[in-house]
């Protein structure tokens, strides 16, 4: 549904991408994260047929954004991270605007803006002045504009951006259903734990690169490699960290008289892992609870782009 390819932006002598190669399948619900200035909106921009890259291709439906833009716009529905709306006008006349815009007849807007507004939430708003709206309210708005025109792609640049928690839930549950119905979804957010639970891949952009791209869980494997194991051990725990501490894959040991618990971090694969705590067992440690920490995709974002810094670091 969507093929990238080469795709560079530069403003003078500042790169704000770089040669960004990405692939998304028709129905996927894409990711991404990164910095204010990492190249998101950039990308969003070029999609959306409103900037145009310095080199390189992008094609939505199998349509050149570049060369054919009114032909692409058909299937894309475009949410900036800012956006304005009229004041002056109801909800309802708001979508019956934008609607007309893209041509469609007055009996289709009429059949549509009822389905798009329960669609989003906003049934009971229908006839309320879009300045009364809470900033939520308004988000959710625009996102029914967006959809005015039934298009197969959906770019949403930082869509719960200013939410508060109860506005972002709603956000995302209206995304979760945007997915059921089949959308091709690109959506950025510093939300990073949302991002994980709606989307099926992730992209992570640093300083304009793709520096890394996949589900969270592989991710996590090729890049949190330590994995973090959490014991409750009932007897003496100064004995248990001399038998941890003499595994060459354990790496660190945090110790909690307190709590009668230890917490070690482990390098090794997962079947070592088994057999070292079989060992522990074997060894008589009264072991109670055995939990490894699930990492998000907080830390795996704080991981990665750490890791390109450095590597940008020893570069220069």
């Amino acid at each position: 549904m969507i093929e990238i390819t080469g795709l560079t932006k530069k403003y003078g002598k500042f790169m704000a991408l770089e040669d960004l190669n990405l692939s998304i399948d028709a129905g996927v619900v894409f990711g991404f994260v990164g910095a204010n200035g990492a190249g998101k909106s950039t990308t969003f921009s070029i999609l959306s047929t409103l900037l145009a890259p310095t080199s390189g291709q992008a094609f939505v439906n199998g349509v050149n954004v570049v060369e054919n833009p009114a032909e692409a716009r058909k299937y894309l529905g475009y949410m900036p991270d800012f956006f304005g709306v009229y004041d002056q006008l109801k909800v309802d006349e708001y979508l019956d605007f934008y609607g007309a815009s893209y041509g469609l007849t007055h009996v289709d807007r009429a059949r549509l803006i009822p389905e798009l507004l329960e669609l989003v939430n906003l049934t009971d708003k229908r006839y309320t002045y879009v300045d009364l709206l809470s900033r939520g309210m308004k988000q959710r708005l625009c996102l029914a504009r967006t959809l005015i025109h039934d298009p197969k792609v959906l770019i949403l640049d930082e869509p719960a951006s200013g939410l508060d928690p109860r506005a972002r839930t709603e956000m995302r549950d209206i995304l979760k259903h945007l997915k059921t119905m089949g959308k091709t979804i690109l959506i950025s957010s510093h939300i990073l734990p949302e991002l994980a639970e709606m989307c099926d891949e992730i992209g992570v952009l640093e300083r304009g690169k793709l520096i890394a791209r996949g589900n969270v869980s592989t991710i996590q494997q090729q890049l949190m490699s330590d994995k973090e194991m959490i014991l409750k051990l009932d007897g003496d725990l100064q004995e248990a960290v001399r038998f941890f501490e003499e595994n060459p894959n354990v790496t660190a040991i945090e110790v909690s008289e307190k709590e009668q618990q230890l917490t070690f971090f482990y390098k090794g694969s997962r079947d070592e892992q088994i057999m070292l705590l079989q060992q522990a067992f074997a060894k008589g440690f009264r072991i109670y609870s055995a939990t490894e920490v699930e990492k998000d995709l907080e830390d795996v974002f704080m991981a990665i782009t750490k890791e390109a810094q450095a590597n940008a670091t020893e570069t220069i």
